[in-house]
């Protein structure tokens, strides 16, 4: 069989969330610190606890550098925080160009679940939903799809089709997740498929969805090509 050699493009963690927001996709508050000073003020505003990823365009997974650091609670956490990535990525990305550490709300609970997109050489655009996110959609092979573009109605035949349904609607007397807001984020995924062909793939993973509000923890885009966000 003929296969004709894709480029594979990917942006950078804020590059797709910069690109995603102006979709309306939510995503915890954050801000970029530039100095350890910086890192103490913006982990106060962003709130605790918090999370600390180090930003460089020369390393694309974080953890294994020592990159990421979960569950900050106080200034001398962030401070302490800011020391250990900056040691961690010169003695294990000693050549690594270094943009900064990306500060987030740490957020916890709610159900998680996954939404995607991809773009397949033949249906063209494709929409897909985990019921169960992280690890157990795999593990269970949870997942739905439908060709881009969908509506709501379409939207809600893909939750319904997934075990993790029963779950999302409440399960052991949990509060039910905000079915209406997870539709909301299928339907804008779909239309960011249709609007921008360039998207190879588009992963949100995890996404955590409670009753009142569902934020999307992290995003990677793979593109075709460079594209300006």
């Amino acid at each position: 069989m003929h296969t004709e050699h894709v480029t594979r493009i990917p942006l950078t963690e804020l590059e797709a969330k910069k690109l995603l927001e102006k979709y309306g996709i939510p995503f915890p508050k954050r801000g970029i610190a530039k100095s350890r000073e910086d890192a103490i003020k913006i982990a106060k505003e962003v709130g605790f606890p918090c999370v600390f990823k180090i930003l460089s365009p020369d390393i694309i997974h974080k953890t294994d550098v020592g990159g990421v650091i979960l569950n900050i609670n106080s200034e001398e956490e962030a401070a302490k925080a800011w020391d250990t990535i900056m040691e961690n990525v010169r003695k294990k990305a000693p050549n690594a160009r270094i943009e900064g550490i990306l500060i987030e709300e740490m957020i916890k609970g709610g159900y998680e679940i996954i939404i995607g997109g991809l773009r397949d050489p033949i249906f063209g655009p494709v929409v897909m939903f985990g019921g169960l996110g992280g690890i157990y959609t795999e593990l269970f092979e949870d997942v739905s799809f439908r060709l881009a573009p969908i509506d709501e109605r379409e939207a809600d035949e893909m939750i319904r089709e997934t075990k993790g349904y029963k779950i999302l609607t409440g399960y052991r007397g949990m509060p039910p997740a905000n079915l209406d807001l997870i539709k909301r984020i299928l339907v804008t995924v779909s239309k960011i498929m249709v609007d921008i062909p360039e998207i190879l793939e588009l992963d949100l993973n995890p996404v955590r969805a409670f009753p009142d509000r569902v934020v999307v923890l992290d995003a990677k885009i793979i593109c075709s090509k460079k594209i300006s966000v």
